[in-house]
């Protein structure tokens, strides 16, 4: 699964957040964090910790128009 990299560097800017503090708030490693940055495909579990360490609604980090659901 992808997130819209744009999106989540944007947010992080918001926050004025910082790879390591987001990757310490949502309990993953820092390369998850980058790779995530980075465009990268992530395991839907990480996404989840991002965003609710960001507090936000997973439904926002996601790439295209509309995005895919996650239950």
């Amino acid at each position: 699964m992808r997130i819209d990299r744009v999106k989540l560097i944007a947010e992080m800017a918001r926050r004025d957040m910082r790879v390591q503090e987001l990757a310490d708030k949502a309990t993953v490693s820092r390369a998850t964090v980058t790779a995530l940055r980075g465009g990268k495909s992530c395991n839907e579990n990480s996404i989840r910790r991002v965003a609710n360490a960001l507090d936000i609604p997973v439904e926002s980090l996601l790439e295209g128009v509309g995005g895919e659901k996650i239950s």
